[in-house]
C-alpha cells in the first residue's frame, strides 16, 4: 500500500474511533480555492537547439483542504490537496521545451491535467507527523512553485518544537510529481537519469537569540550523494524601520553509492573532476539585506567548487513527462539561471521597493543583477555568465475585486556556458476562503 493510502487511511479510522472527533476536526477546518493565470515566454536569443521560443498560457485551480485535529491527548487530521491546470494556448510550434504544460505523444500540449494529494497528520503535543503528499520548504528540499501548478512529493516528515526555540524536523521522501505533470517519477539528482527510492534528511533551527539563528540539516539521496547544511541569521535593528540582515550559507555535498562508483546512470551531467561523473562540492554564499523604510538593498556573493555542479533534487533527467523543474535554497536561484555550475563564482544585487511607504499599499517591486565567472564546463573553465530580473507586483487593497493579485517577472541572461535567454512571466492570482 502506498504512503497516500495508508496515511489516508489511518488518519480517518482514527476519526472514526474517537467519540469526540467531529469537533475540533471540523470546526478548525480550512479550504480556499486559489486561482492563478499564468502567461509564459521563454525565447532563446542564440544556438541551433529547438526550441527557439516557448509561449504559453494556462490557467490553474488550486483546492486545499486542511483539517483540524481530533480532541485528545493525541489529535488526528487528514488534508487534500486538488490541482488542475487547463490550457489555454499553446500554438504550433511552441510548446516545444515547455516547462509548465505536459505534453500529449505527439508532444502537443494536452488540453488539461490534473492531481490528488492526501496527507494524512498526528499530532501530539508540539510534534506532529505528516504522511503523504508534502511540499517542504527546507534548505536541503524546496518544493518548487514558479510555474502554474507547484511540485509535490510523497513520503513522511516529522517537526518538532517541544524544546524551547528550537524546531527538528527529519523525514523521507520517496516519490515527487513535476510541476508541469501529473505523473509521480522516482527521485534523481540534477543530471542523473536513474531512479532512487529515498531521500532522508533530518535538521533544525535553532533560535540562539531574538535575532540570531543557526541551521544545521542533513540530506541523503540514496546511490546519489549526501548533503550537510550550515547556516546563520541574524537581524541587526539599527533605528526603528531600519534593519541590517546577515545571511550566510553553506553546502558540503558528497557522492554516496553507485555514484561513488561511477555506475552508468547515477553519474550527473556537467563538468565533474576527471569527467567520471561524481559529485563533489562545497558552495558557500553570504548575504547582506539592509532595509529602511520601505527599501530594500540586497548584495552579495557566492562561491562554488570546481569538483562538480552544486546538486539537489532535480528529475528532469529522469524520462518522465514534465519531471524537471526544482528549486534550490540559494540566492542565486533566479528566473532563468542558478549561478551553480562548477567553479562559478557570482556577486549579486538587488534594490527592492514596498511602495506602501508612499501610501500605495500592495505594490512592490525589485530589481536584481547577477554575474558569474570562472565556470568550468567540458569546453572551458573560464566561463562567464549574467542575468537581470525585474519583478513587478500589486494587490488590490478594496473593492468588489479585493485580493486580486496581478505579478510580472522579467529576466534577461546572457551565458558563455548555455544559451541566451529572455523571459517574461505575466501572472493573475486570486484565492477563495471555503471554510
Amino acid at each position: 500500500m502506498s504512503n497516500k493510502k495508508t496515511a489516508v487511511t489511518f488518519a480517518l479510522g482514527a476519526i472514526a474511533l474517537s467519540t469526540q472527533a467531529h469537533a475540533d476536526f471540523l470546526s478548525d477546518s480550512k479550504a480556499t480555492l486559489g486561482m492563478r493565470n499564468f502567461y509564459f515566454n521563454n525565447d532563446n536569443r542564440d544556438g541551433t537547439a529547438a526550441p527557439s521560443k516557448t509561449e504559453e498560457w494556462a490557467q490553474g485551480f488550486m483546492l486545499d483542504y486542511k483539517s483540524g485535529y481530533t480532541d485528545g491527548t493525541v489529535g488526528f487530521g487528514v488534508d487534500a490537496l486538488g490541482l488542475m491546470g487547463i490550457t489555454l494556448d499553446s500554438g504550433k510550434g511552441r510548446h516545444v521545451g515547455s516547462s509548465m504544460i505536459p505534453s500529449e505523444s505527439d508532444n502537443s500540449a494536452v488540453d488539461e491535467w490534473s492531481r490528488l494529494g492526501l496527507t494524512g497528520k498526528v499530532k501530539v503535543s508540539k510534534t506532529e507527523l505528516r504522511l503523504g503528499t508534502l511540499m517542504p520548504k527546507l534548505p536541503i528540499l524546496v518544493s518548487n512553485d514558479g510555474r502554474l501548478l507547484p511540485q509535490t512529493f510523497e513520503g513522511g516528515q516529522i517537526t518538532s518544537g517541544e524544546f524551547k526555540d528550537l524546531t527538528f524536523t527529519a523525514g523521507r521522501i520517496e516519490h515527487a510529481t513535476g510541476r508541469g505533470s501529473s505523473d509521480q517519477t522516482g527521485l534523481a539528482a540534477t543530471g542523473g537519469t536513474r531512479e532512487s527510492n529515498a531521500f532522508d534528511f533530518a535538521g533544525g533551527d535553532w533560535k540562539v537569540t531574538k535575532d540570531l539563528t543557526a541551521q544545521y540539516y542533513y540530506a541523503n539521496l540514496d546511490n546519489y550523494y549526501t548533503q550537510q547544511f550550515f547556516g546563520l541569521i541574524h537581524t541587526l535593528a539599527i533605528t526603528e524601520g531600519q534593519s541590517l540582515k546577515t545571511d550566510l550559507r553553506y553546502f558540503k555535498t558528497d557522492s554516496s553509492g553507485k555514484n561513488s562508483s561511477g555506475t552508468s546512470g547515477y553519474k550527473i551531467s556537467g563538468n565533474t573532476q576527471g569527467n567520471d561523473g561524481e559529485i563533489d562540492n562545497r558552495t558557500w554564499s553570504a548575504a547582506l539585506i539592509y532595509t529602511v523604510g520601505g527599501h530594500g538593498l540586497t548584495a552579495g556573493y557566492q562561491s562554488v567548487s570546481s569538483g562538480s555542479n552544486f546538486t539537489q533534487l532535480n528529475q528532469g533527467g529522469l524520462a518522465n513527462k514534465g519531471a524537471g523543474g526544482s528549486s534550490v535554497y540559494l540566492y542565486t536561484d533566479r528566473l532563468i539561471q542558478t549561478f551553480t555550475r562548477a567553479g562559478e563564482r557570482t556577486a549579486f544585487g538587488q534594490y527592492a521597493y514596498d511602495f506602501a511607504a508612499m501610501g500605495l499599499p500592495g505594490l512592490k517591486a525589485s530589481v536584481m543583477y547577477l554575474s558569474g565567472d570562472d565556470i568550468k564546463t567540458t569546453s572551458g573553465d573560464t566561463q562567464k555568465e549574467w542575468e537581470r530580473d525585474i519583478a513587478l507586483d500589486y494587490v488590490i487593497q478594496s473593492g468588489s475585486l479585493k485580493g486580486v493579485g496581478f505579478g510580472w517577472r522579467n529576466g534577461k541572461s546572457n551565458s558563455e556556458a548555455s544559451r541566451d535567454q529572455d523571459q517574461n512571466r505575466l501572472i493573475v492570482s486570486y484565492s477563495i476562503p471555503l471554510l
